[in-house]
């Protein structure tokens, strides 16, 4: 088993608008990658959000007394608390520097996945850009997947990643948002492990593994490398969403 992970070269600074696909058949020509069927190509959040002009100049938002009050507490831009509220289902925590939310799209994170790093948008130096997650991560994924496997008649995968801190760990780590044609979670319950024993609890985040190894290879400064290419991965692909990878609140133990 061989699993090999690939950054696609060249490619070019993403703005509103852009063709994705036609961007991913250039790039993966000048890296001289051929599909092939079952590879999977894993896309920075990041990329997905700027072409479809999730970019947010904060002088023209306007904060509301709530932002207003709770940007004292955590002592951040009321306006960008403002977007932060917008973009969440549930404050959960907060502290100086952070706010962790449950987002809109069912996961928990820090600050509504809003993010200023590497951002840039068109005009004056007065400016001040933000950008939002996707607005549905799984759709943009599966209208990628659409346009590859149409281009080149082949069976393929796509993921979108973000980098997300982790309650009881040190670190970012890469995390799948959203999934087209690949499992989110591999369910092992009633195989046999080594010693033949009948597992019970199993469930292996797969698309997050895959996720966490391909941000290895993005980075998250200025090394421009946000499409890896993937080929190996060691679970037949399938019909996948980011639901699958979603704790149910019932379950969730750090609430």
């Amino acid at each position: 088993m061989t699993l090999t992970l690939t950054p696609l070269i060249e490619f070019p600074l993403v703005k509103p608008g852009d063709n994705l696909v036609e961007i991913i058949i250039h790039s993966l020509q000048n890296s001289q990658i051929t599909l092939q069927d079952d590879d999977v190509l894993v896309l920075a959040q990041k990329i997905i959000s700027k072409a479809e002009n999730r970019l947010v100049d904060l002088n023209h938002v306007k904060a509301s007394e709530k932002a207003k009050q709770l940007a004292i507490e955590v002592q951040k831009d009321p306006r960008l608390i403002e977007l932060i509220l917008r973009e969440s289902q549930t404050i959960l925590r907060t502290r100086p520097g952070t706010i962790i939310v449950e987002h809109r799209l069912g996961f928990i994170c820090a600050n509504a996945g809003i993010d200023h790093s590497n951002v840039a948008g068109e005009g004056n130096g007065q400016e001040e850009w933000v950008l939002l997650l996707p607005e549905n991560p799984d759709q943009s994924a599966q209208q990628i997947r659409e346009g590859l496997e149409k281009h080149f008649g082949l069976r393929l995968g796509v993921m979108i990643i973000d980098s997300h801190g982790r309650a009881w760990r040190l670190g970012t780590a890469g995390v799948a948002i959203g999934i087209a044609g690949l499992p989110g979670l591999v369910d092992l319950r009633g195989k046999d492990d080594l010693f033949g024993y009948t597992l019970r609890i199993t469930q292996v985040g797969a698309a997050d593994e895959l996720a966490a190894a391909a941000s290895l290879l993005m980075g998250q400064a200025a090394e421009g490398t946000p499409v890896i290419h993937v080929r190996g991965f060691p679970y037949p692909l399938r019909e996948g969403s980011l639901k699958e990878l979603i704790r149910p609140k019932d379950q969730d133990l750090f609430r």
